[in-house]
C-alpha cells in the first residue's frame, strides 16, 4: 500500500504520488493483429516505462499473447474505475498490479476473479504471505512485486549504522527525524509493535492500538519532518539538513551508488515490506490469458529480472533466484520483514485516521 513510492520506479502512481494517467500503450498493429491479447495495468512512470521495455516483449515472445499494458491512475481511482467497468460488464485492464488495502477492498465486492491454483504451478516460487487468498481459501490476486522501507541516515552525520527502530526513540536524535506522514503509508504502529510490544498481534485490539499509538508518540520530539513529499526528505537526508529517518530502500540505494552520503538499514526487527498484488477483474474474458501472465510472472528468472531492472524486492524464495549477495542486498534483507497489518486499515481507517490526528501528527 505505498502511498507515495519513488520516483525513479514510478509504482506509487496508484496508490499515492502518481505520474501518469489511464492511458494505454499503442501496440504495434502486427502484435494487435494477434488472436491473444492481454491488457495489464501497471504504476505508471518509470515502472510501467521499465515492464514496456524488459517483461512485456519478452512474455510477448514466449507465449504468443500481445500486452496493451495501461497506468493506473492515482490513489483508490483505479479501483472504482474497475469497480464500476465490472458492474457494466468491462475491464479497463484484464489484469491490474494492486495494493494490499485495495485487494481486501476488492474481495469485499468479489472484483477479483478466483484464480485457478493449477493453472499456476509456478506460484509454488512465491512466498507464502505473497498469495492473497479469499475468506473461503480461493485464490484472489498473486504477489506482483514488493519493497522495502528501512531505517536511512546520513552518513556524515551517523558514522555508525543504527541497528534498531529504536533509535527513532532515542533522545540523541532529537529533531533529527523524517517520517511518513500518514498512518496509513509510513506503517509505524507495526514497527512500534514490532520493537516494543511483541509483534504485530499487538494491534489486534483497539487498546492495543492506543498502546502502540502512545509509545510512537514519545518519538514527536525527534521528529523535523512529517513528510509527504518524497523528494523534500530525500533532499534533506542528502544534505544532512534531516539526518535519520525512514525511507525507500532501493531508492536510498541508487542515491548511494550515485556517491550522496546517505545508507540504508535493515533494522534487527526487519525492513518493512510492502507489495502489489496481480489480481484478475471478474469482468474480464481473457482468464487463460490472464493465468498464463500471472504464471510467467511467478518464475524465479522474472523476479530477478525485476530486481535487476526495476528495483523491487522479489516475491518468490531466496533459494531459487540467481541474483548475486550484492544484488539481493540491493533489493531486499534475509531479516524477518515487518509485514503491514493492511486488513486495519481497511476496518479500522477512521479510528486509525482519526487517533493518528490526534496523538501523532496533529
Amino acid at each position: 500500500m505505498r502511498d507515495i513510492l519513488n520516483a525513479k520506479l514510478g509504482r506509487r502512481s496508484v496508490l499515492g504520488a502518481g505520474l501518469a494517467g489511464a492511458s494505454m500503450l499503442a501496440m504495434p498493429s502486427v502484435l494487435r493483429a494477434q488472436d491473444k491479447s492481454l491488457k495489464v495495468g501497471v504504476y505508471g512512470g518509470f515502472f510501467k516505462d521499465s515492464f514496456d521495455k524488459n517483461i512485456f516483449p519478452d512474455f510477448t515472445k514466449a507465449t504468443g499473447i500481445a500486452i496493451e499494458s495501461v497506468a493506473e491512475p492515482t490513489g483508490e481511482a483505479w479501483l472504482v474505475q474497475l469497480e464500476q467497468a465490472a458492474k457494466a460488464g468491462a475491464a479497463p485492464a484484464d489484469v491490474s498490479m494492486m495494493s494490499q488495502v485495495a485487494m481486501l477492498k476488492g474481495q469485499t465486492t468479489k472484483l477479483w476473479a478466483p484464480l485457478d491454483a493449477a493453472k499456476l504451478p509456478n506460484s509454488k516460487n512465491l512466498i507464502e504471505n505473497f498469495v492473497n487468498k479469499y475468506p473461503d481459501g480461493k485464490i484472489a490476486g498473486i504477489g506482483a512485486v514488493s519493497w522495502y522501507i528501512t531505517l536511512v541516515t546520513n552518513t556524515q552525520a551517523y558514522k555508525e549504522a543504527p541497528t534498531s527502530w529504536a533509535a527513532l526513540w532515542d533522545k540523541a536524535n532529537a529533531d533529527k527525524l523524517g517520517l511518513l506522514a500518514l498512518v496509513s503509508n509510513s506503517f509505524l504502529l507495526e514497527v512500534t509493535a514490532k520493537t516494543f510490544m511483541g509483534g504485530t498481534k499487538a494491534l489486534d485490539t483497539d487498546e492495543g492500538i492506543l498502546k502502540a499509538l502512545e509509545k510512537l508518540s514519545e518519538v514527536k520530539p525527534n521528529v523535523r519532518l512529517w513528510y509527504r513529499d518524497e523528494a523534500q526528505f530525500e533532499q534533506a537526508l542528502k544534505s544532512g539538513e534531516i539526518p535519520m529517518g525512514q525511507y525507500y530502500h532501493d531508492v536510498t540505494g541508487l542515491a548511494a551508488s550515485q556517491g550522496s552520503p546517505v545508507r540504508s538499514t535493515f533494522p534487527k526487527e526487519g525492513g518493512i515490506q510492502d507489495s502489489g498484488c496481480w489480481a484478475l477483474s471478474r469482468a474480464s474474458k481473457k482468464t487463460e490469458e490472464a493465468h498464463t501472465f500471472i504464471n510467467y510472472m511467478c518464475q524465479p528468472a522474472i523476479q530477478a529480472t525485476l530486481s535487476r531492472k526495476v528495483g523491487t524486492s522479489p516475491t518468490v524464495k531466496r533459494d531459487l533466484l540467481d541474483l548475486t549477495a550484492a544484488e539481493f542486498a540491493s533489493v531486499s534483507s534475509d531479516i524477518e520483514p515487518i509485514i503491514p497489518r493492511y486488513d486495519l486499515y481497511q476496518t479500522k481507517s477512521d479510528f486509525l485516521n482519526q487517533k493518528w490526528t490526534e496523538m501523532i501528527a496533529g
